[in-house]
């Protein structure tokens, strides 16, 4: 970018037409944020009380063990001033090049500039000394409980995350290097996507992760044959078309989480568990809920156990002449399919013959990851939320979803499409993790309150449509399906529940990969492989010791033991009946409605 004689270079004019297109947008971006509405503060972080009794733990040890502090003082201090000295060295003896030791590998650093450019490379090894250092810190205070230590832990990395060198325009080198290449065109680029987002969103940052204009539900994703055959507030009953001349007897009902959309399960022809399980000779239906808005605000769990779980599997049997089904429970549909087995056990119903659990909780003794969510704090703010709107609006729970993998999911995300001025990539998956649902309020809180925090049901005493219903009750033949990296249902808690449940037939997978890859696992792929183990007396440490680890998917295991329970072959059915005719083709209308912002 030179001048002669005056003149401005073509490629100096088209910065200066690019940088002044950034102050166009900066206006629109400033109008963006005065449509944002204050945002409850109880869900931005912990009360200000869990950093209080930190400072004041952290205080309590200097005065009893101050040698320990300074000891951790000091190592901090040595460490970043021996990378200050070795910085100064090199700039005194002209060499402008970075240490021999550049520090540790972490994949935010892939810019070979990280560690072969002086000024990049000492931002870095300080960012990485000091995150170092404040998850030593954390992790030596004693005066704690484990939750609020856990929670400490969480938050500290939360800010340590948010303050790397890459989210920084000045001090990350590809956006630096990408605005020069691009002659600013990469930040017009970036700012418009930002604008973008936070119109979209009502002056809320949410970061778009996928071209959401390269799919179409119906179109190109949900696309397995099938007639909407039943329809009430609560749902839409899905029938596949078969694709075998002979059916098992006995159908299969999946029931999706409502929290995001059921079309996860059918994605695309090769990755379609609605298609792999049609193709085996099943006759299946899948439940589409409806997307929650205001006027659901009173809709608790019992009006999903009645007006979903129970009318669903009424309608199957009507449909198809049979006394019994098979079905499964996906994530907190799972959970919920625990509690309508107790009631049926409890009323003395037998209509289910076998039942699968996919990532699904069902005792919450051990928040995990979520423990940081499910203090009184953050679920009063959500409990506010909810009696002001009425639901839980998805990108509430999205947002919390997201923070658990905050650099893979938040930061990155951004870093690119701000940043680097790119356009998300078209990728189904992402499409559909966006495509999320809101939650009726009185559904959320008790699941939250009665479920999550006081785990009522593993205990035995979670009272719902006039029974008290128990994780015990659970008695019929079992399948759960785990997956090995899963952050939002950890296996080991699944398998401690499965441990409670009082069947006497129960079968345990624990899949690799996490929450969605770990179920979406096509035998074709030939990806992941899954873990195997009959003795469920065991820790679950030990089970997994002792498991036999096999190679592939899960799918044609678990198919081989449902069809032990499906009974015999019978001429394949075609979707509804006189008495229920098919009302629409599938994927359904519910599935199209989006969540509320």
């Amino acid at each position: 970018m030179t001048t002669k004689g005056g003149v401005i270079s073509p490629e100096r004019e088209k910065l200066d037409d690019n940088l002044a297109k950034v102050e166009e947008l900066t206006q629109r971006l400033m109008d963006a944020l005065a449509h944002r509405k204050p945002s409850n503060p109880a869900l931005q972080g912990p009360e200000p009380t869990l950093y209080s009794k930190a400072a004041q733990a952290y205080w309590q040890e200097w005065l009893n063990n101050p040698s320990k502090v300074f000891e951790q003082q000091v190592e901090y201090w040595g460490k970043s001033l021996h990378h200050f000295i070795e910085a100064q060295q090199a700039l005194a003896e002209g060499k402008l090049a970075p240490p021999e030791d550049t520090g540790p590998k972490d994949r935010r650093f892939k810019n070979p500039l990280w560690d072969s450019n002086p000024y990049f490379n000492y931002i870095k090894q300080q960012y990485l000394i000091s995150s170092e250092a404040i998850r030593d810190a954390v992790g030596k205070i004693e005066d704690l409980d484990e939750t609020e230590k856990r929670r400490l832990r969480y938050f500290a990395q939360q800010i340590t995350d948010m303050m790397a060198p890459t989210n920084f325009f000045a001090t990350n080198p590809d956006a630096l290097q990408k605005a020069l290449e691009t002659e600013g065109a990469s930040l017009v680029r970036g700012l418009e996507n930002l604008v973008a987002d936070l119109e979209a969103n009502n002056g809320e940052l949410v970061v778009r992760l996928v071209d959401e204009n390269a799919f179409e539900v119906g179109g190109n994703i949900a696309t397995a044959k099938g007639e909407v055959v039943w329809r009430n507030r609560m749902m839409e009953l899905i029938q596949y078309a078969p694709t075998t001349d002979k059916v098992r007897e006995t159908p299969l009902l999946i029931f999706p989480p409502w929290i995001n959309k059921y079309y996860i399960l059918d994605l695309k022809p090769e990755n379609s568990l609605i298609r792999w399980i049609t193709d085996q000779g099943y006759t299946l239906f899948v439940v589409s809920w409806v997307n929650a808005d205001e006027s659901y605000r009173d809709v608790g769990l019992e009006d999903y156990v009645e007006d979903g779980f129970l009318t669903a599997m009424r309608i199957v049997r009507e449909i198809c002449g049979v006394e019994q089904l098979n079905v499964i429970g996906y994530c907190i549909a799972g959970t919920t399919l625990a509690l309508t087995l107790s009631l049926l056990k409890k009323r003395g119903d037998k209509q289910v013959k076998s039942a699968t659990f996919f990532t699904a909780l069902t005792d919450f003794s051990d928040q995990g990851e979520f423990t940081p969510f499910l203090q009184n704090d953050f679920i009063d703010g959500i409990e506010q939320e909810v009696k002001a709107s009425g639901i839980l609006k998805s990108f509430i729970m999205a947002r919390t979803f997201s923070f658990l993998r905050s650099t893979d999911l938040i930061y990155t995300p951004a870093i690119r499409s701000y940043m680097m001025g790119e356009t998300p990539p078209a990728f189904d998956l992402l499409y559909w993790n966006g495509d999320g649902a809101n939650l009726p309020g009185r559904m959320a809180m008790q699941y939250l309150r009665g479920l999550c925090q006081d785990n009522k049901f593993s205990e035995g005493r979670f009272e719902l449509m006039g029974e008290t219903l128990d994780l015990h009750d659970v008695d019929v033949p079992l399948m759960s399906v785990t997956a090995e990296t899963d952050h939002i249902a950890a296996w080991k808690d699944c398998y401690r529940g499965v441990q409670k449940m009082g069947s006497r037939s129960k079968n345990f997978i624990l899949g690799q990969s996490g929450h969605i890859a770990g179920i979406v696992n096509p035998p074709s792929k030939k990806k992941y492989g899954h873990y195997l183990n009959p003795d469920l007396s065991l820790s679950a440490e030990e089970w997994l010791d002792t498991a036999s680890f096999h190679e592939g998917s899960w799918w044609p295991v678990w198919e081989a033991w449902l069809r032990k329970r499906s009974g015999k072959l019978v001429p394949a059915r075609q979707p509804g009946d006189s008495a229920h005719p098919p009302l629409c083709p599938a994927p359904g209308t519910y599935v199209r409605v989006k969540a509320n912002q």
